[in-house]
Order: C-alpha cells, then sequence, then structure tokens
C-alpha cells in the first residue's frame, strides 16, 4: 500500500503536466488560428450575405478567407461582446487574419462603389447609366429632364437605383436652390426653373468650363433684346425625341418642326431642360459674363468666336468655313 500511493501520486502529477502542455498546446494553436496569417492569398472584396453567423464563415471558407468555419463560429460566439458580424462588401487583405476579419466585418466600412453622371446628358441617358451600375439592384424608372445633377456618387453593394437617383435629384434641387439664391442682380430669368433650362442649352454648347459664361451672356442677351435663342441644341433635342442634344447635324425638317423646343421658330426659352446642366453652367447663367455679345460660332476645336453684331457673326462664319475648307483639302 505504502509503495501504490507514491507512485499513483507521480502518475496523477505526469497525467496533470501533460494536461497542461496539451492545454498550452491548444492555446497556443488558437491564438495562431485566430491571430496568425489566414490562407486568402490576395486581396479581395467578399460579399457576406445576411443571415447566421454560419453563414459568413461558410462565404469566407469559399472564398478561400478562412480555413475552418466551425472555428469561425466558435470565435465569433466567444467574441460575441465585441459586436455583431455585419452583412455587405468588405475588402479582406492578403493574409488576414481571423482577428482581422471579424475587426472588418464588425467595425469597417462597407467597399464603395462610385456612379458618375457627366455634364449635359438627357435623362434618357442617365437612367441607362444608372441601370447598367453594378452592383446596384432594382430598376430606376426614368427621371423628369434636368432634375439630376451630374457628378459622383458613391454607393454600397446591394444599393437600389432609386435611392441612387432619388440622391442625384436632391442634389440638384439643394444646388439650383442656393446658386439661385446667390445670383447676380438684373438676369433676364425669373425662377431658378427658367435658370436650369437656359443652363441646360449653355451646357450642351461647349466643353469649355471658361467659355460658359460667355455663351450664358449670349443667349441672355438675346432675350433681353427679344431675339430668338437660335440654339442648336434645343432642335437636336426635339429632333432626337428627348433622347440627346448633341452629336447630331441638323436637318431641314428640324428646323421647321413646329416642337416648342425649336428656339429657332418660337421665341423665348423651351418649356424645359435638355439636359442635365453642371454647377458651372448654372452658374455661368446666374452670374455671366460682362459682354454685349449676342453670336457665336464653333472654331472648329472645341471653343468658340463671340461677335456682337451679325456683320462680325458673318466674317467669323466665313473664316471656320475657310478652315474647315484647308483642313479638308488633299
Amino acid at each position: 500500500m505504502s509503495n501504490k500511493l507514491p507512485r499513483l501520486r507521480g502518475r496523477i502529477i505526469l497525467f496533470l503536466c501533460a494536461l497542461l502542455v496539451v492545454l498550452r498546446l491548444g492555446h497556443m494553436a488558437a491564438e495562431e488560428s485566430y491571430y496568425g496569417p489566414g490562407p486568402l492569398r490576395a486581396s479581395a472584396d467578399l460579399v457576406i450575405p445576411p443571415g447566421a453567423i454560419a453563414t459568413a464563415a461558410e462565404t469566407l471558407a469559399r472564398k478561400g478567407a478562412i480555413r475552418h468555419p466551425l472555428l469561425f463560429c466558435i470565435a465569433a460566439y466567444l467574441t460575441r461582446k465585441d459586436g455583431p458580424i455585419h452583412a455587405g462588401e468588405f475588402l479582406i487583405p492578403a493574409r488576414a487574419s481571423m482577428a482581422d476579419i471579424f475587426r472588418i466585418l464588425r467595425h469597417g466600412a462597407p467597399v464603395q462603389h462610385q456612379l458618375t453622371i457627366p455634364e449635359g446628358l438627357t435623362a434618357v441617358e442617365i437612367t441607362k447609366i444608372l441601370n447598367a451600375a453594378s452592383p446596384a439592384s432594382g430598376h430606376a424608372a426614368t427621371p423628369p429632364e434636368g432634375s439630376v445633377l451630374p457628378q459622383t456618387y458613391d454607393y454600397t453593394y446591394g444599393a437600389s437605383r432609386e435611392s441612387i437617383l432619388a440622391r442625384a435629384q436632391r442634389a440638384m434641387r439643394r444646388t439650383l436652390a442656393a446658386a439661385w439664391a446667390q445670383r447676380a442682380p438684373g438676369l433676364p430669368l425669373h425662377s431658378p426653373q427658367q435658370a436650369l433650362i437656359l443652363a441646360s442649352i449653355v451646357q450642351a454648347e461647349t466643353p469649355l468650363p471658361a467659355e460658359l459664361p460667355k455663351i450664358a451672356a449670349v443667349y441672355e442677351n438675346r432675350l433681353i433684346k427679344g431675339m430668338k435663342l437660335q440654339a442648336d441644341p434645343t432642335v437636336i433635342y426635339a429632333q432626337s425625341g428627348g433622347k440627346t442634344s448633341g452629336g447630331m447635324s441638323i436637318t431641314r425638317a428640324a428646323l421647321a418642326n413646329p416642337s416648342a423646343y425649336n428656339t429657332y421658330m418660337h421665341q423665348g426659352l423651351p418649356p424645359g431642360p435638355i439636359g442635365a446642366p453642371g454647377l458651372a453652367a448654372i452658374q455661368a447663367v446666374l452670374h455671366p459674363a460682362a459682354t454685349h455679345a449676342l453670336y457665336f460660332v464653333a472654331t472648329g476645336d472645341g471653343g468658340h468666336v463671340f461677335a456682337d453684331n451679325f456683320r462680325t457673326q458673318l466674317r467669323n462664319i466665313a473664316a471656320y468655313r475657310a478652315t474647315r475648307a484647308a483642313e479638308e483639302e488633299p
């Protein structure tokens, strides 16, 4: 009996030592699994669907971001006090540890996508861009002409296209209202809507921001004098059925079109915008250049030359045609 007791005591001590070693090794393995480099070879945008933790674990394992979904679920439970796992699209860096992934899914910002609406597009053209935006969701209906502010909009995975459109329309309302409140005195424009209409025409006339106030001044000088605007983009807009305000040659039939948008036939502003003007075009019509010019003609290189009277305008047109003819000679 006396010999067995020390032997039993030794075995217990040996067992406890072995258990401590196993526990220590297990702890080290757990720490390595949690804090050590993960298996993801290259940074990737991963979409975590809504649902249970197991769903997120399966997604991460399938994309190669973690090795063991079960360990991820256990770790999520043990660290639940740190916050919930969020659904969405997140950038997971290469070799991100499980700890890194939990931090990203709990506290990181979702991936931001961008949609750019260029200046001067019609509502039909803008709708095509919106409905082609990936990875947005749903379908955007064609908005009222000129109701969208051209700029770049951020959105996250799955955002509805209607919500992006609504933001763009709110941006236009705020921008137009603020610009109208700071307008120059004495303008021949009586409402923000009239400013929007004229800005859409000015936007369609030139790709050069520096020219916008000059072209705005020409049209406002014409309005003051009671002259017809004779703006080609309005004729093109009517000719295309509202699909575009540029990129088309004007036909004789288009000039004879009785559409209210034909500013060669009708005096004053057309009944609505012909596209979406940017902030610079809106500011241009509300702060036009100080000039008496009533005419302008293209130079052929994207710019325009301006004239105060029709005689000078005819000389400018002749010079433009001569330049074009010289360029076309073999």
